[in-house]
């Protein structure tokens, strides 16, 4: 008999590869679904991911909204907060139901009844409590047909032990625990907020983690760190805006939404960061984004 279909949230950590096994164990025919965010996806990327559903025998597919129409509208649900969000801006309840949401199209597309997480009941403060959870599954139209079998076969709570037993038992390797959403981190909170008023587009959303931000008279200023962010912002800032290099031993700035005036500030700036003079630079906290 042809084996039953379900979708499974792949975000390629320890948790929704148990899920893909699981729902295996069960005899389902899994198809799994990547979302590529564009302020950090955790501790696997799509390639990893791709790599993981190669090995067990699915196929995957990734929705990129890290550019385009889908990177538009997961930036509204962000900066709209329906539900809340937590030190920095972000709104991991809404972010739930964007994926969740989009899942259940393709899902009904493709005459799919069950979608499935990896979720377990308290792992994450925000999005994995019993109410969150229960605000997702009815936001996202999903009531009876959302299937999350770590939480059904009693597994609780921070702690990994029992995944990591069931990692063992089918025989996978999961990467550790890494990164995280750049939305969460609650000294970007400016940074984001001052962007979401701007707007971002594809190529400049590649920039939100890269270097030193500042906003000086309403122009978005970000310096490199090191050489490597300094040829990114090269390679990048040739399309976006005004780039100015610095002809000492020191950063380069991008600056985007350029006005006359800032040059002397840019200038000042791009010294203040050449040497080691805490006291100079801290004339630029005030735009420090």
């Amino acid at each position: 008999m042809k084996k039953e279909k379900v979708i499974v949230m792949l975000s390629g950590g320890l948790d929704s590869r148990l899920a893909v096994k699981l729902m295996q164990e069960k005899g389902f025919e899994v198809l799994a679904l990547f979302f590529k965010l564009p302020f950090g996806t955790g501790c696997c990327d799509e390639n990893c991911s791709f790599n993981f559903s190669q090995l067990q025998g699915i196929k995957l597919k990734i929705f990129d909204c890290t550019k385009g129409k889908l990177l538009q509208e997961y930036l509204e649900v962000i900066k709209k907060a329906q539900h809340g969000t937590g030190a920095g801006v972000n709104s991991c309840i809404d972010c739930r139901i964007f994926m969740l949401g989009k899942a259940k199209s393709f899902a009904d597309k493709e005459e799919i009844n069950l979608i499935v997480t990896g979720e377990v009941l308290d792992e994450r403060p925000m999005s994995q409590t019993k109410k969150a959870m229960e605000i997702v599954e009815k936001k996202s139209d999903l009531v009876g047909r959302l299937v999350r079998p770590l939480c059904d076969i009693g597994i609780r709570g921070r702690s990994r032990k029992k995944q990591i037993e069931l990692a063992k038992k089918f025989n996978i390797t999961y990467p550790n625990p890494a990164g995280g959403c750049l939305l969460c981190e609650k000294f970007l909170k400016n940074r984001f907020n001052f962007l979401f008023e701007r707007g971002i587009g594809d190529n400049e959303i590649k920039l939100v983690g890269i270097g030193r931000h500042f906003s000086i008279k309403g122009c978005w200023v970000i310096l490199g760190k090191d050489e490597k962010e300094n040829k990114i912002l090269e390679l990048i800032g040739k399309n976006l805006g005004d780039l100015v290099i610095s002809t000492l031993p020191g950063p380069t700035a991008l600056i985007l939404d350029f006005k006359e005036d800032i040059k002397k500030d840019v200038s000042n700036l791009i010294k203040a960061y050449s040497n080691k003079n805490l006291e100079e630079r801290k004339k630029f906290d005030k735009w420090r984004l």
